[in-house]
């Protein structure tokens, strides 16, 4: 399958062929796709759609048979590639194609990755506010719900329910099915669904959030249940700003356990939407940029620091979100209303470690450190406390958690590709981010 049409896939569309055209030269990758234009080179559009067909047109040249070789290949891709333009085919031909492993295919498949969910209606009135206190939704209620994946597994309440959130670009479905959501669903203590954001988180952000503060109340009602909920990338900051300005969503929401999460922003976001070539931007990615008046927004109204009982799981080498240590690591909340929160620097947990060395964005996805982190404070209901992980030596040991595969790993390294298909494919193109809403000024 062809990334476009995994971009299809994401957006519940049909699955279809294989790559179709032979390996494009990293070393002149950009070049040759921009002098191909012409004078087409400053329509950001065309632009993006060409280098969309370059990544359509990579094949993989290797397979990842064993994790020394999985590690070794990140390691080269992710140090060596100088912008992501580069990185996506380089990540691709490495080996991390999850559409030539037949048994993961599943996880991309549309009814996963649905945006146009049918779900039981909440049990009480939640629409157009869920409190008097919030404002009133702009999405339709029906978008809201749509985008709630319950899956077969879920018990309505037998077990604590668990909101899976995704982060920029990937579908939920994508983002956890070979991770979070299948191994979640085996536990007496956790009852995961996730949700499938139309647009695939590329959109305003403050939209997003909206998603966001609707599941939590929606689930909440559904299964008489506080939830908590599980956060990737761009989904912590989202949830933080739900939050921020949906105050009804506090006391439903036991606890955030956030991976990968960029609340301050990302210096690399520049990365992603450069100006040469000008692909132009989305306009969650433009408020994604650390001096966005997005964030300066959400920190305004006290969003720097925790609402409620927090666990943060970041890692140095996030190839997407930097600063994740210094002064002023992007992922840290602070917890000025004392709610309990901890933060936790993967490489400083397990040091010099399979756990603690190169770890990507959505490689947090299958650390076995942040794994357990997790699954500690599921089991105890409050922010992970390292002294009560057992086996800690044994689990900075392994690269994927226990109950993940070599497949799994493969296949979610692969949901970069994903990210950067959907980001190339986002219409229209921008440079200015979205105005913040009247309830925020």
């Amino acid at each position: 399958m062809g990334w476009k049409h995994i971009v299809a896939a994401a957006n519940c569309l049909s699955l279809a062929a294989a790559h179709p055209s032979p390996v494009i030269e990293r070393r002149d990758f950009i070049g040759s796709v921009v002098s191909g234009l012409g004078a087409d080179a400053t329509n950001v559009a065309k632009v993006a759609s060409a280098f969309l067909d370059g990544v359509e047109a990579t094949v993989p040249t290797a397979t990842i048979s064993t994790f020394p070789q999985a590690t070794s290949a990140l390691t080269n891709v992710f140090t060596k590639g100088r912008n992501f333009l580069d990185t996506i085919p380089s990540l691709i031909e490495a080996g991390f194609d999850p559409n030539d492993i037949p048994s993961i295919i599943e996880g991309y498949s549309p009814a996963d990755n649905s945006i146009n969910n049918i779900d039981p209606p909440p049990n009480k009135k939640i629409y157009p506010e869920s409190s008097p206190s919030d404002p009133a939704y702009s999405l339709p209620e029906s978008t809201l719900l749509g985008s709630i994946h319950i899956p077969n597994t879920f018990t309505y309440g037998t077990k604590p329910p668990v909101i899976l959130f995704p982060g920029t670009g990937v579908p939920g479905g994508i983002t956890f099915a070979y991770t979070y959501a299948r191994l979640l669903a085996k536990l007496p203590y956790a009852d995961p669904l996730w949700l499938n954001i139309p647009d695939s988180s590329l959109n305003d952000a403050q939209l997003t959030a909206e998603h966001a503060a609707y599941a939590i109340n929606y689930i909440a009602s559904l299964t008489s249940h506080n939830v908590t909920i599980i956060t990737f990338s761009q989904g912590s900051l989202n949830l933080q700003w739900a939050l921020t300005f949906f105050p009804s969503t506090r006391p439903l929401t036991n606890q955030l356990i956030a991976l990968s999460p960029d609340y301050h922003g990302t210096v690399n976001a520049a990365l992603i939407c450069p100006t040469f070539p000008n692909l132009g931007c989305t306009p969650s990615v433009l408020q994604q940029f650390p001096s966005s008046n997005f964030i300066s927004t959400l920190f305004a109204h006290g969003g720097a620091s925790a609402y409620i009982p927090t666990t943060s799981i970041r890692s140095a080498t996030d190839q997407i979100v930097q600063p994740q240590t210094g002064p002023n690591p992007s992922g840290v909340l602070q917890d000025e209303r004392n709610v309990g929160v901890t933060n936790y620097l993967v490489q400083e947990v397990c040091p010099a470690s399979p756990a603690g060395t190169l770890v990507t964005h959505e490689g947090i996805l299958y650390n076995s450190i942040a794994y357990a982190l997790t699954l500690d404070a599921l089991q105890h209901g409050r922010p992970a406390q390292l002294s009560r992980v057992e086996d800690l030596g044994k689990i900075c040991a392994e690269i994927v958690a226990e109950g993940m595969s070599l497949a799994d790993l493969v296949a979610t390294e692969g949901s970069f590709a994903v990210f950067f298909g959907n980001f190339l494919a986002y219409t229209p193109r921008t440079s200015v981010e979205p105005k913040v809403m009247g309830y925020a000024v």
